[in-house]
């Protein structure tokens, strides 16, 4: 049986994150609780230093590693972007060099935001397969540890953090909405929120195209792809690692899918309605609740809580995007 993440691993994890990470927000919405037939709050991790949730599980994991007096002089990873951004930023915080491995093709906003942080970035092929591979082999060298984006007990406790936040700030909450890539945040999210509130439901969302997750769920195993494609890049996993699998399986209600013309009006309306940049793959979970693809336990007074998992978007596709008429939800 898979090794879980546990409530006491996600207190540890907020006490160890709490001075570098920020609490966001949960925003609530008149206009998106009418469209979508609940009483809706955001859980804006647009708003996360770094722009997105990973923050908090590279955090743990660097701070703990640290914490055992292992000598790690280097972090390495493999990230289209915005975990490669949190490793940098929390090796810098003790001292650390970081190594990421990003694709060919990654955005020119993430690469160089994560030149910013101090990370030393290399472009590498276009599966996240091949890009784990050479980092995992970087990471040989002694003094240092690679830092997996989702198939890791401290990145998942880190990631936990946000449900423990939700469950505090609204303790009724009735369900949580997480997107899903490698599927370590929907696994923090719901180490803690079920472990808080029992009968809370934890819903996932894949897009169509990249919907490993959801096939290892039908398989009853992890199971790889053949093809991801998705404008949400940071969600392109074409096989869950075992530790979020065992997560998503024991702890996750429902997972579902969206469109991509679903995810990008979602993102036209998170700036219209919420006046939040969001990034294709923090839309999804907002795309599904507009579709009314998420399974309630009542008809009325729901109180959803949607995960916006980061804001980090080139401008000019990011305004290329939000020009155009809404396609789906009219």
């Amino acid at each position: 049986m898979t090794e879980l993440v546990t409530l006491a691993d996600v207190r540890a994890a907020a006490s160890r994150v709490h001075a570098h990470v920020v609490r966001t927000p949960l925003i609530g919405s008149d206009a998106f609780s009418e469209a979508i037939g609940a009483s809706v709050l955001f859980k804006a991790e647009s708003l996360q230093r770094t722009g997105a949730f990973k923050i908090r599980g590279a955090t743990n994991k660097v701070r703990r590693t640290v914490e055992t007096g292992a000598a790690v002089r280097l972090f390495v990873t493999a990230s289209s972007g915005n975990h490669g951004q949190a490793v940098a930023s929390a090796a810098r915080t003790v001292g650390a060099r970081a190594v990421v491995v990003m694709p060919e093709g990654a955005s020119s906003l993430k690469v160089a935001a994560t030149r910013r942080m101090g990370a030393e970035v290399i472009l590498y092929g276009r599966r996240s397969d091949e890009r784990k591979r050479l980092g995992h082999e970087l990471a040989l060298e002694p003094g240092s540890v690679y830092v997996d984006p989702t198939d890791d007990l401290d990145v998942i406790a880190g990631q936990g953090t946000i449900g423990l936040e939700i469950l505090e700030d609204l303790p009724d909450a009735d369900v949580l909405v997480v997107p899903v890539g490698g599927g370590g945040l929907i696994s923090g999210v719901a180490a803690a929120a079920k472990r808080l509130s029992p009968a809370v439901r934890v819903v996932g969302v894949e897009p169509r195209g990249s919907a490993s997750m959801s096939a290892s769920v039908t398989a009853g195993h992890p199971v790889a792809i053949d093809d991801v494609t998705s404008v949400a890049d940071g969600l392109l996993i074409r096989e869950p690692g075992q530790l979020p699998f065992g997560h998503v399986h024991e702890l996750v209600d429902d997972i579902v899918l969206v469109e991509e013309d679903e995810i990008l009006d979602a993102m036209t309306l998170c700036a219209e309605i919420l006046k939040l940049v969001v990034e294709p793959s923090g839309a999804v979970t907002v795309a599904a609740g507009l579709a009314h693809r998420i399974p309630r336990p009542r008809a009325d007074e729901t109180k959803v809580v949607f995960v916006i998992s980061g804001g980090n978007v080139a401008p000019d596709r990011y305004a290329a995007w939000i020009a155009q008429p809404l396609r789906v939800f009219r």
